[in-house]
């Protein structure tokens, strides 16, 4: 019976004795060993490691891609413009000694690295207007500022992976007049617009009605110069036809008058039979 209870006080102690001297890595996470509270190693491979029981203690981190959601901040644009700006960042831990150094918790670095993203974003947004950051190119913007961040929070042991702006909003008391400004500006680029197309219209106009009057008046001096032409050529004709037969071309063009003059419907006129004009229906003397 004695023996029972040795073995099993044995094997408790040793139990505890490979409890306290083993542990283990999980893969989502490092491990730095202090002695004494002096760091003495790094460990980042998953798996079964030894420590010194009762005199090295394990400070273990996680080694996956954290997130932190900072409190909405005001910022101040170059145009002297109040924004209230929500940021985020990803980032994780690359060195956990020097994350244990400096410091030492998540929650703590979250606060720490607030502030230096905070100052980031303010030192890249207070250079822009407000145009430039509501609708310039955001990602450049805040590609700046990640990289700034990371250059600061790299004494920390800490790797800022990305950083984003999720809203960047007015306060309420100056969202109005703000929208107001911004209504009477693109109401006066409108009136700007309307009266280049006016100008552009009355031009094209001018141009249009300027060519018109061109091509008339084109038009009408070639006609004058065919009815000339066909006026002389038909007077040619005449002129040659009164040469052969001078009392035929007479009676010809008399009775050309008599169809136009004694038409029915005309006007009447009343002329003795004895003129030049009747002559030819007049009755000869015997």
């Amino acid at each position: 019976m004695k023996s029972l209870i040795k073995a099993i006080v044995a094997v408790v102690v040793a139990g505890l004795l490979i409890e306290s001297v083993l542990f283990t890595v999980d893969e989502r996470e490092q491990v730095v060993v202090t002695r004494l509270g002096e760091p003495r190693r790094t460990i980042h491979s998953p798996g079964l490691h030894w420590k010194v029981p009762f005199v090295e203690r394990l400070h273990s981190f996680d080694n996956r891609l954290l997130y932190s959601d900072a409190e909405p901040a005001p910022i101040y644009t170059s145009d002297k413009k109040n924004l209230i700006v929500d940021n985020f960042a990803r980032w994780r831990i690359v060195n956990p000694l020097k994350f244990l150094k400096s410091v030492q918790t998540v929650r703590g670095a979250q606060s720490r690295l607030d502030d230096i993203i905070y100052a980031a974003v303010r030192e890249e947004l207070g250079r822009r207007t407000l145009t430039e950051i509501v609708s310039g190119n955001r990602k450049a913007i805040m590609d700046k500022v990640t990289e700034r961040s990371r250059q600061d929070a790299e004494e920390l042991g800490i790797e800022v992976v990305d950083v984003r702006v999720k809203r960047a909003d007015l306060p309420e008391e100056n969202k109005k007049n703000v929208f107001d400004r911004m209504r009477a500006e693109r109401a006066r680029q409108a009136k700007e617009y309307r009266a280049e197309g006016e100008e552009a219209a009355l031009k094209i106009r001018a141009e249009t009605d300027l060519e018109v009057t061109r091509i008339t008046s084109d038009a009408f001096q070639k006609s004058q110069l065919i009815r000339g032409q066909g006026d002389a050529e038909a007077l040619a004709i005449y002129a040659q036809a009164f040469q052969k037969d001078p009392r035929f071309y007479e009676f010809q063009r008399t009775l050309e008058a008599y169809e136009r003059t004694l038409t029915q419907g005309t006007t009447t006129v009343v002329l003795p039979l004895r003129t030049d004009f009747f002559k030819f229906l007049g009755h000869r003397k015997r």
